[in-house]
């Protein structure tokens, strides 16, 4: 039983990977002794939608949300791909004779992510935990644990609520518009898909490939207390 507690403490008050990748700069200076790969694959973990969905990384958020997020992403995708079919698009796809122009549709692509980038990061403000629970760890005293538990437990719960309603009224949104236009335009749906999962696809590949720069910035910024601002740049990139 002592064991089990023992474990368990150490497990709670271990830092996550977004803990450390957010550290101050001579906090990290003092506790970040990770690796270049090290600090890659915690980004990775922690923002590539896959590996944040399905790798098994205690990081206080719910499993089960976390792979909800990854469905309902896919799901802003194609309704974002959606929108941007204007006639001038369908101009483009009759002018071809159906084939599908990957160069054409590039800009298409990027604004879409863009967009259903945007609108997935504010549904996991709500959706996601992690932050609120390790501020409740690192404020919790003996004095104020139970005042503060009741806040916080108020407050993920208000959080929930928002985020369950936003999700309905926008699922319903994303259901009616895209039946419409499968309805309308019933020769475009084949080029829906395909703009769809290349969006989608293209949102798996480039985490990949852009977090290999920040490590770069960090791992130069901690040799030494003087290198202030690479660690900024490094948090910049983070941000993205």
């Amino acid at each position: 039983m002592e064991n089990m507690v023992s474990k368990l403490y150490i497990k709670i008050y271990s830092r996550t990977d977004n803990e450390l990748n957010n550290l101050t700069y001579f906090s990290a200076l003092k506790y970040d002794k990770r690796k270049y790969f090290e600090y890659y694959f915690s980004l990775i973990r922690s923002k590539h939608i896959i590996f944040f969905a399905f790798y098994p990384k205690f990081d206080f958020n719910s499993r089960i949300i976390k792979i909800y997020l990854l469905f309902f992403n896919f799901a802003t995708f194609f309704f974002i791909n959606a929108l941007f079919f204007t006639d001038e698009t369908m101009g483009k796809i009759n002018s071809a004779k159906g084939v599908f122009d990957i160069i054409n549709n590039i800009p298409q692509i990027l604004y879409s992510n863009l967009i259903s980038s945007f609108i997935n990061e504010f549904i996991n403000m709500l959706a996601l935990t992690e932050d609120n629970l390790i501020e409740f760890r690192n404020r919790a005293s003996k004095i104020k644990i139970f005042k503060l538990s009741k806040f916080l437990k108020r407050y993920i719960k208000i959080k929930f609520v928002i985020f369950f309603i936003l999700n309905l009224i926008l699922l319903c949104s994303y259901w009616i518009y895209l039946s419409c236009f499968s309805a309308v335009y019933k020769n475009t749906q084949i080029h829906l898909i395909k703009d769809t999962i290349i969006s989608f696809g293209t949102s798996f590949i480039t985490p990949m490939v852009f977090y290999l720069i920040p490590g770069i910035f960090r791992i130069i910024s901690l040799r030494n207390n003087k290198r202030k601002i690479l660690y900024i740049i490094t948090m910049i990139f983070q941000f993205f």
